[in-house]
């Protein structure tokens, strides 16, 4: 049997054990998903939002990528946490890390490695910020299981300085973003941070809401010669 055959075998068994246990599993998930959670969670195979935390399929809306990143030019990220909190109104936002990630594991190295480089390099980034503190810790393992820490609590700031957080927070004081990691040794989660509408974000990315214009642009004035 081929690798992908046993996939195919296994989603058959799980249908019919679902439907074992409830005639009308799949007409109720078909009819649409009201998930509390939004999760921000690395695309490392060994973490899977609803395995670890025991979700059912419609509790988590996920997005995932390498070393859970949330980045303010990426367009994926952006339209997810949009229709999450607009749409799904989920009541929470999670970014969810792991120790011994590779990406953060590849980000304190010189390695040139292409394309991810790019990608990576907001992790270097998070590194610079804290050099001095990391470059303190002598053991390897856990310099980079420090990183891992650092790289969430950075991400879980970018998500609240999203004009879509704070626009949320500003008429329903909803979500509130956490920052959590995984254990792969224990298989235990950690909350590192947990931001809510009464987090005073930093000023220069802070966005106004008192009003619900938007300025039009003015042509600039010709002066007279």
């Amino acid at each position: 049997m081929l690798a992908y055959e046993k996939l195919l075998l296994e989603n058959k068994a799980w249908a019919q054990d679902q439907l074992e246990l409830d005639d009308n599993y799949f007409d109720t998930l078909a009819s649409g998903q009201k998930p509390k959670f939004l999760w921000i969670g690395c695309a490392d195979s060994r973490v899977p939002a609803e395995s670890i935390t025991g979700a059912q399929p419609g509790e988590i809306f996920v997005h995932r990528n390498v070393a859970n990143l949330v980045i303010h030019t990426d367009m994926n990220l952006l339209s997810v946490l949009q229709y999450a909190v607009e749409v799904l109104k989920v009541e929470h936002v999670i970014v969810c890390g792991h120790y011994g990630c590779g990406g953060v594991k590849a980000a304190m190295t010189h390695d040139n490695l292409g394309l991810i480089n790019k990608w990576l390099r907001n992790i270097k980034d998070v590194y610079a910020r804290h050099e001095p503190e990391l470059t303190g810790i002598v053991n390897e393992t856990e310099r980079v299981n420090r990183l891992v820490e650092l790289n969430v609590i950075t991400q879980v700031q970018h998500v609240v300085q999203t004009s879509i957080i704070q626009s949320a927070w500003h008429k329903e004081q909803r979500p509130t973003v956490h920052g959590w990691v995984f254990g792969l040794q224990t298989g235990l989660l950690t909350e590192l941070i947990n931001l809510d509408h009464t987090h005073e974000v930093e000023s220069i990315y802070r966005y106004d809401f008192s009003t619900t214009e938007v300025p039009v642009p003015q042509a600039p004035v010709e002066q007279e010669h």
